[in-house]
């Protein structure tokens, strides 16, 4: 059963024969922007592991880039998404309600660290989505123009949140952009200033946004801060509980609402349910939270969460959409947080990442390539460097590497400001034969290409 298999590869190389006449379709097709550099057809998946249609095997460690959690083809949420399906696919929810939004949004009313004691929950149907609509009802709110995002930062292709994301490759050309949109440094502490003080980092951070509030706009007109618990795209990067609570310590003086982005941390990721459980523990928790990826298991819809007094400053008409809250991802999402729950992913995910850490932490005393290593849970960063003391970022290493797992049979991706980063965002289902499969082909990969 592919569910339990090992990675595989049958033909001589990659892509096989069949894979290799669709991607030279795609090329002829599919506009050249939309960019992909793995040479994997998928014909089929489960768990962690896909078949493509040459009959290779892959270990799945990009899991649709956050998105399967819960692995391919969990059998209870197929079974769910039938049973809706044989009922209806539509129903706007301007026109007609329908019981699967209404109970999942009762759901991420109890179960999200939000601060407040009644919540409302709203749909949308991508992480861009689900951040524009945070900045609109945290201005909404507030009543104030501006939002505050940071160095590394990625929150979506919209137009405004390519302005919110900090790497311009995801926006070249795309300008001008909306104004208001204003970026403080994150507390990347690996990459801290040459010869700063380590106890010196918090506060220069903190700095970076009382700089803010001076040189581009007062606090005063300051919706929101935007902060992703665990950076993505900026290269795996927690962002630390101190810097956190003073982050929340300073909205609160300048009456900010703190918005959480887990559109990629969410659902048991990173060892908890949400990240901000985290903050929330440290009496931090986020005014409001948006989340999506992993909620449904590849259906797309992502949700917006926030206490009753800020939802209801929303003007109506301004929130919403055709596909928003689609019941068959409702469907989706109301049986993934049924099993995430029941069979205690978060605690997977925290066991998963203990034993990729032991490993990379010990493969950083024999590689001189690995920089660092950092993450929360099953979300882990791996920085590549030239070497550990000049610390400089090694993209091409990366690249390389990704290819040469691959060809193992394991698949790879890269993140960071620099391209130098791996990052495991490998499905929570994974068994344990498959984690210690993957781990070697990696450790091999290197190996190869350092001529160990």
């Amino acid at each position: 059963m592919l569910r339990e298999a090992l990675p595989e590869i049958i033909t001589e190389s990659l892509p096989g024969p069949k894979a290799k006449a669709i991607i030279d379709r795609r090329a002829d097709a599919i506009p050249s922007a939309i960019r992909c550099g793995y040479p994997v057809v998928i014909h089929r998946g489960e768990g962690a592991m896909l078949e493509d249609v040459d009959g290779n095997r892959f270990l799945d460690w990009i899991g649709g880039v956050g998105v399967l959690n819960i692995g391919y083809t969990q059998p209870e949420v197929v079974a769910a998404l039938k049973e809706q399906a044989d009922r209806y696919f539509h129903g706007m929810f301007n026109i007609v309600t329908h019981e699967g939004y209404v109970a999942l949004a009762e759901k991420l009313a109890s179960i999200v660290p939000v601060r407040g004691d009644k919540k409302k929950t709203f749909f949308a149907n991508s992480g861009a989505e689900a951040n524009e609509n945070a900045v609109k009802v945290a201005k909404a709110y507030t009543k104030r123009p501006n939002i505050i995002v940071f160095s590394g930062a990625f929150h979506g292709r919209t137009m405004l949140t390519m302005s919110m994301t900090s790497k311009k490759a995801y926006a070249n050309g795309m300008g001008p952009f909306p104004d208001g949109v204003y970026r403080a440094r994150f507390p990347y502490y690996y990459r801290n200033p040459v010869g700063m003080p380590e106890e010196a980092a918090l506060d220069y951070y903190l700095d970076s946004i009382k700089s803010t509030f001076e040189e581009a706009s007062p606090a005063e007109h300051v919706a929101a801060i935007i902060v992703e618990p665990l950076q993505g795209e900026g290269g795996f990067i927690p962002a630390p509980i101190e810097w956190i609570k003073a982050v929340r310590k300073l909205c609160d003086e300048h009456g900010i609402l703190l918005i959480a982005d887990e559109v990629q941390t969410g659902f048991c990721r990173t060892g908890k349910l949400f990240a901000s459980e985290y903050w929330k523990e440290a009496g931090a928790a986020p005014d409001i939270l948006v989340t999506a990826k992993s909620i449904a298991a590849g259906v797309p819809i992502s949700a917006i969460v926030a206490r009753e007094e800020i939802m209801e400053s929303v003007p109506a008409g301004t929130i919403g959409g055709t596909y928003c809250g689609n019941p068959l991802a409702c469907a989706a999402a109301l049986k993934v947080i049924e099993i995430m729950e029941r069979d205690h992913l978060a605690d997977r995910s925290a066991e998963i990442g203990r034993v990729v850490m032991e490993r990379f932490f010990h493969w950083k005393t024999i590689y001189p390539v690995i920089g660092d290593v950092r993450g929360m849970g099953g979300m882990i960063g791996l920085e590549f460097v030239q070497d550990q003391d000049s610390k400089e970022p090694n993209a091409p290493f990366v690249n390389t590497l990704i290819q040469e797992a691959v060809n193992r049979g394991l698949m790879l991706e890269c993140a960071g400001t620099y391209s130098n980063v791996i990052r495991f965002l490998a499905p929570l289902t994974m068994t344990d034969a498959q984690l210690n499969a993957g781990l070697d082909i990696m450790e091999e990969s290197i190996k190869a290409l350092l001529h160990f």
